[in-house]
């Protein structure tokens, strides 16, 4: 199936040239057929000569309800664009073109109506001029009658040529259907439709509401009035919701697909058209079927900052147009390029904003957004339409290669200069480092760790961050020197601290391997464990806490604890009657 909008100035005949075209009646009030205008969306649909399907999106002409025009136009990829041969170009012909390159719409047909009542040559030369100067360039032209049926032949004719250059669609895209209509049928519920410009829906399929991020089930699919279990982009389909009031959902909400898009009120946009400067403050932002007033913060001669009245499903790369609704003016078409735009707080930020946003072209570039936002999950980037092919380096967390370089390096400083500042602490912990990088996640703190740096007990350390400050050093030493021939020997706490040796001292020595701990206050020489079990082992086996103090030299004070240290480490086994065997004699 292909889509196709209408355009056109009002009374010139769209309605009826659909309905001549595909027998089906597109004015779906009364109020519309009796004024003979269309006042909201119609629909209808017919085969092509080729077999295709085309479905016409008729969207009224009167300035009063341009919007309702727009609704229709903007999920659309083509437009037949209709002009009257007895009136030729009008105000709302200009209008409508203006919206459709302000939205980019690059595929159109221009059909000439009313060929019975007038010469369409200057209609159709008026017309072509003022649509090649847009973004559908030069458009092939039919001269038609929908009173007579004269011409409609060769409009279908030319109807299968446009379609046959539409691109393929992109269907293995995420859901976005923007709500042009949402009604309740008795016995199923709330129905909404819209245009499914690109993936695919089943019946079945969980949704999100754009508006309140609620999930929803379709509960059936109608496409062109028949039941499906399956539509694929691009297609004109009918929804229904289970379980959704009426109320909740009206046209300019979307379904989207859950986890893909980001809801945004704050974006940066380029603008064709007005000059940013020449803008008004307050304009409406046209996009899908949604129409939202937003206000409008010029940063550089074509780019804008818009902020929303509501939050809208965005990507980088939409496009959308602002219309100042007072004056019946297009302002111009946009460009989105930013869905998660920084604040400008500071002095020179919008300046600085602009140069940034003028080397941009709102193609999804996932370099390009790693660079600018150095650190980023890749579900963010996901949601805001960028192409997530590069390796999280913790987490779901992306880096910018340079970033992430520059972070390591600064990371080693930090655990450096922390060392100096803290001698006796056993490094940095990963709260100082994160809140020092400024990082929003610890574990990327662990993840920039490269030898000699590692972590241990929630800190940063690295080998010559280990090496005791020379006090404690020296103290070391001198424990050495009266000990090393008597290494089950533990100095009294009074010696300690006459060496200088306090609790923090004792601690940095201890996580230096400098001395080992055996209870507060009871410290021996590094070697002291091994060297206990050669002599233990040389012991009648069992042998008891007695016979390893007087085989060891020692006090009561230092042998228990030692003992109770072997025996946590597998080198002894304590036994029911409190004796003790060696288990596993060094080598």
């Amino acid at each position: 199936m292909w889509v196709v909008a209408t355009a056109g100035h009002v009374d010139h005949g769209k309605s009826t040239l659909v309905r001549a075209l595909t027998g089906m009646e597109p004015d779906r009030w009364a109020e519309e057929r009796r004024r003979g205008m269309t006042i909201d969306l119609g629909f209808a649909w017919t085969t092509l000569p080729s077999g295709g399907t085309i479905a016409f999106v008729d969207v009224p002409g009167h300035e009063r309800f341009v919007p309702n025009m727009l609704a229709g136009v903007g999920p659309v990829p083509a437009a037949l664009i209709v002009v009257g041969a007895d009136e030729g170009w009008m105000p709302q012909s200009a209008e409508h073109l203006a919206a459709l390159h302000a939205l980019g719409v690059s595929y159109g047909l221009l059909a000439v109506t009313r060929a019975d009542l007038a010469d369409p040559g200057p209609a159709v030369a008026r017309a072509r001029k003022e649509i090649a100067a847009t973004s559908l360039g030069e458009v092939e032209a039919v001269a038609v009658s929908g009173a007579t049926g004269a011409g409609l032949p060769e409009l279908r004719a030319a109807l299968d040529r446009l379609v046959a250059r539409l691109p393929d669609p992109a269907r293995d895209a995420p859901v976005r259907l923007w709500v042009d209509r949402s009604f309740t049928i008795r016995g199923s519920g709330t129905v909404v439709t819209g245009t499914l410009g690109g993936g695919r829906l089943h019946v079945g399929d969980r949704l999100e509401l754009a508006a309140t991020g609620e999930p929803v089930r379709v509960r059936g699919l109608h496409s062109l009035g028949v039941a499906h279990e399956r539509v694929d982009a691009v297609a004109r389909v009918a929804v229904n919701l289970r379980g959704v009031p009426r109320e909740q959902i009206a046209r300019g909400d979307a379904l989207l697909s859950p986890g893909r898009f980001r809801r945004t009120d704050l974006l940066d946009v380029r603008l064709a058209g007005d000059p940013a400067a020449d803008l008004p403050a307050t304009l409406t932002l046209h996009v899908g079927s949604a129409a939202v007033p937003a206000r409008v913060r010029p940063l550089g001669p074509d780019t804008v900052r818009l902020r929303l009245a509501r939050p809208l499903p965005l990507l980088i790369g939409d496009r959308a147009l602002l219309r100042d609704p007072g004056r019946h003016h297009v302002a111009g078409g946009v460009t989105v390029l930013d869905v998660d735009p920084p604040p400008l707080r500071r002095r020179g930020a919008a300046a600085a904003r602009a140069t940034m946003l003028a080397g941009l072209d709102g193609r999804p570039d996932l370099a390009g957004e790693l660079r600018r936002r150095r650190l980023v999950r890749a579900g963010e980037l996901t949601r805001m339409g960028v192409t997530v092919d590069a390796a999280p380096v913790a987490g779901d967390w992306l880096a910018d290669p340079e970033h992430w370089h520059a972070l390591g390096v600064r990371l080693a400083e930090e655990v450096a200069r922390y060392g100096r500042a803290h001698p006796l602490e056993p490094g940095v912990p990963v709260e100082v480092l994160r809140q020092r990088l400024d990082l929003p996640d610890r574990a990327l703190v662990a993840a920039l760790l490269r030898p000699p740096l590692r972590l241990r007990a929630g800190r940063v350390t690295a080998t010559a961050g280990d090496l005791l400050p020379d006090p404690v050093a020296r103290a070391v030493d001198r424990v050495r020197a009266e000990y090393g021939d008597r290494p089950f020997q533990a100095p009294e706490a009074h010696r300690l601290a006459d060496l200088g040796l306090g609790p923090r001292e004792i601690g940095a020595a201890v996580r230096a391997g400098a001395l080992l701990r055996l209870a507060d206050n009871v410290v021996l020489l590094p070697g002291a464990l091994d060297d206990a079990v050669r002599v233990l082992a040389r012991l009648p086996q069992p042998f008891t806490l007695s016979a390893a103090r007087q085989a060891l030299d020692t006090t009561r004070r230092v042998a228990v604890p030692l003992l109770e240290l072997l025996d946590r480490r597998g080198a002894t086994r304590r036994l029911p009657d409190d004796a003790r065997e060696v288990v596993a004699p060094p080598a």
